[in-house]
């Protein structure tokens, strides 16, 4: 099917509008040092994501964004355009989660989502069931994080 555009806003999106096959590209969002140190400072401080100075002696080469927080910047853009607002019932995890290629103060990263997997629950035919292979992809057009995401959605037919 390849790259698709929603034909209405978040706040109109249900499950019927996520077609197997289509793909979702949006973004920017920029990473920039001090929230890398500050992120890694709190949540996982390790030298190559909370010292510039020292992070110049690893194998990294200087500063890179902690895997947790390349994910949450992920998210900020998935929840902000892919996602919609009334009819997002969560989430029972992800699968296959990596990290290709480290992320970098100055960097802009993008969201390409591509819908794996559409199906209604035959327990609750009130929601569905997508699966979404997400990547991360930074300005250099290089990818830098995958995971197949699984996202509980209403059906806008409750039938």
């Amino acid at each position: 099917m390849g790259n698709c555009k929603f034909s209405n806003t978040r706040d109109e999106r249900f499950f019927e509008d996520y077609e197997v096959g289509c793909v979702y590209e949006f973004g920017s969002i920029g990473v920039e040092e001090a929230e890398i140190i500050e992120f890694a400072k709190r949540f996982d401080p390790q030298i190559f994501h909370t010292d510039p100075e020292a992070a110049k002696t690893t194998v990294y080469g200087g500063l890179i964004a902690s895997g947790w927080h390349t994910s949450s910047l992920m998210m900020r853009l998935f929840a902000d355009h892919f996602l919609p607002s009334a009819a997002s019932l969560g989430s029972p995890g992800v699968d296959e989660l990596r990290w290709i290629k480290p992320v970098r103060p100055g960097d802009e990263l993008a969201v390409r989502v591509t819908i794996m997997d559409a199906k209604r629950s035959n327990s609750k035919p009130d929601r569905g069931i997508i699966t979404s292979f997400v990547e991360v992809i930074n300005g250099d057009k290089k990818t830098v994080m995958t995971m197949k995401a699984v996202n509980f959605l209403l059906c806008r037919d409750a039938g």
